[in-house]
């Protein structure tokens, strides 16, 4: 169901962040296979996030990806997440990001996902002035290493904001940041997803691919692709009418929420990341093709 729309509307390939598929890389790359995938986002390996595998157990998956012909577009790096206040110290994250500079090489990756630190209590002001000093750091590293830095419209300064994200990208002018777009990230930051990626698409270099509707009390419920409220399609076609050719990635987080602590993919992980996969699948060949 899936091989044959990789490429569609421009778009690169089909992918996906395996842990939300399975703990383990044999069940991760199994629901790719279902699908007929050959590209992952690589986050953590049976509860592991990238940057700490052992050398031993890095070789191995990097092994086995080779073996199995899947590429990696992209890793998802904890730099700046929601585990990461402003107010931390910043070795963990550039600690992280030589052990990613490494494995990212090994594995011909250049896209490193990234935040941009929630506050913790400081002048809003004073928020911005540490998160783009410490965004032109990382950036300026990973520009040394060849890497290029994604933000997510998630936890952090710019993460909610179209005129933050921006403003971090002027005030760091590196051609190693751009911005990755999650399509689903709207509907529990409570705003209007495809209003800000028309505002941010020439900036786009990876995206997510995920649906969700506001529940009754406030909470989140995440669902297939183009069954929530978080325009999908619509922003398919944003991305597809600006030209955007990276890759979509899949984080239907319907069996995997890592900030919620629900981090360990249960035995129905695998069936709902093929529907979700086949779900996003379907909208992309219900999008028209030819410019927009």
């Amino acid at each position: 169901m899936g091989s044959q729309h990789v490429g569609a509307h421009g778009f690169g390939p089909l992918a996906g962040i395996g842990d939300e598929a399975a703990p383990g890389a044999g069940g991760q790359l199994a629901a790719l296979r279902r699908l007929g995938w050959t590209a992952i986002e690589l986050r953590a390996v049976d509860g592991t996030a990238l940057a700490d595998l052992s050398p031993t157990a890095f070789g191995t998956l990097a092994r086995r990806l080779s073996d199995a012909g899947v590429t990696v577009t992209a890793v998802a790096s904890r730099i700046g997440n929601w585990s990461r206040p402003v107010t931390g110290d910043l070795g963990p994250d550039l600690a992280e990001l030589d052990v990613l500079a490494e494995r990212c090489a090994a594995l011909g990756c250049r896209l490193v996902r990234i935040m941009s630190y929630p506050n913790d209590g400081l002048p809003e002001r004073e928020w911005a002035d540490r998160v783009l000093a410490r965004t032109a750091v990382l950036a300026d590293r990973a520009a040394r290493a060849g890497l290029l830095l994604v933000h997510e419209n998630c936890a952090g300064w710019a993460g909610d904001r179209a005129d933050r994200a921006l403003r971090l990208l002027r005030a760091v002018d590196s051609p190693a940041l751009r911005l990755l777009f999650d399509t689903g990230n709207g509907v529990p930051y409570g705003y209007d997803a495809p209003a800000m990626l028309r505002e941010l698409a020439p900036h786009v270099a990876h995206v997510h691919i995920k649906d969700a509707v506001r529940l009754p009390d406030g909470s989140t419920a995440y669902t297939l692709p183009g069954e929530g409220a978080a325009g999908v399609a619509e922003c398919l076609r944003i991305l597809a009418a600006h030209g955007y050719t990276g890759a979509l990635s899949l984080e239907p987080h319907l069996a995997v929420r890592p900030h919620e602590g629900l981090a360990r993919a249960g035995a129905d992980a695998g069936d709902l990341f093929v529907r979700a996969g086949q779900a996003l699948a379907a909208l992309l060949a219900g999008l028209p093709e030819g410019p927009a």
